[in-house]
C-alpha cells in the first residue's frame, strides 16, 4: 500500500479509524470523504495532530451520484477504494417501513455500486486497482428482523464478486469482508459489553481489509472473508 492512492469511504467511523490509522502506516496517500465535520473532528481525537495532516478530507454524500462523481474527478489516480460506509436497521418485515427499505438500500448497496464505479474508471485507466467492500454475515446467514440490512448486505457480495469476474485478466482486484459483530464503541454501547471479548476486533479486520488492498494479495478476486470472531 506504500505510496498508493487510496480512497477510504467511512474512514472516521469505528471500523474506519483502525483501518485509518493502519493506512497511513503502511504509506498509503490516504482521501477520506466525509458528511459531517464532527467525524472528522472525532477522528482527530485518535489520531495525532501531524498525522492527521497527512489526510485529505473530501466532503461528500456517497449515495448521490454527481456528489461521489466529484470526489473521483478531483483525484489524480485511485489505486485502492476501501469502502466502508454503511448502516444498520432492523424490524418486523411486515411492519417495516418503505422509506427504511430504500434508506437500507441505499446507504449500503447503492453507495457501493457508485463508488466501485467511479474507482474502476480511474483502475482501468492505470490498469491497477484493489477494491475491498464490506459486506457482513447476515448475508449469507439472514437473521430475524433483519430483512432490508441482509437484502443489502447480499447484494454487496454479489457486486463485488460480479466486478472481480468483470477485471479478471487485469491487475484490478475486487473482494470482500464478512464480519460478524465489530467491537466498536457504538457497538458496545447499545449491545453492552458482556460479549464484547468474543467480537471482532478492528484492529485485526483492519490488518485483513489492508492486506486484501495491498499488492500482496494479487492472486485474490471474488473473495468472500469470513470474519465472525468468536460469535
Amino acid at each position: 500500500m506504500k505510496d498508493r492512492h487510496l480512497i477510504l469511504t467511512g474512514g472516521t467511523g469505528g471500523l474506519g479509524t483502525g483501518v485509518t490509522q493502519l493506512a497511513l502506516k503502511n504509506g498509503s496517500h490516504l482521501t477520506i470523504p466525509y458528511h459531517s465535520l464532527n467525524v472528522v473532528e472525532r477522528l482527530g481525537k485518535s489520531i495525532d495532530a501531524e498525522t492527521i495532516k497527512k489526510i485529505n478530507f473530501v466532503f461528500a454524500d456517497m449515495r448521490d451520484e454527481k456528489s461521489v462523481k466529484d470526489v473521483f474527478a478531483k483525484q489524480e489516480k485511485v489505486d485502492i477504494l476501501i469502502h466502508l460506509v454503511g448502516g444498520f436497521s432492523m424490524g418486523e418485515t411486515h411492519e417495516y417501513k418503505l422509506e427504511d427499505w430504500h434508506r437500507q438500500i441505499d446507504l449500503n448497496l447503492t453507495s457501493t455500486f457508485l463508488v466501485i464505479k467511479h474507482a474502476l474508471k480511474k483502475m482501468w485507466e492505470s490498469g491497477y486497482g484493489r477494491i475491498v467492500t464490506v459486506s457482513s454475515r447476515v448475508a449469507v446467514e439472514p437473521a430475524a428482523q433483519m430483512a432490508a440490512y441482509s437484502a443489502a448486505k447480499a447484494g454487496i457480495i454479489a457486486l463485488t464478486r460480479s466486478v472481480a469476474q468483470e477485471t479478471r485478466g487485469s491487475n484490478i482486484t475486487a473482494n470482500t469482508v464478512l464480519p460478524s459483530i465489530i467491537d466498536t464503541p457504538a457497538n458496545r454501547e447499545s449491545m453492552g459489553e458482556s460479549n464484547a471479548h468474543r467480537w471482532v476486533k478492528k484492529e485485526s479486520l483492519a490488518e485483513i481489509i489492508c492486506f486484501l488492498a495491498s499488492e500482496k494479495a494479487g492472486d485474490l478476486r471474488g473473495a468472500v472473508v469470513p470474519v465472525y470472531g468468536n460469535v
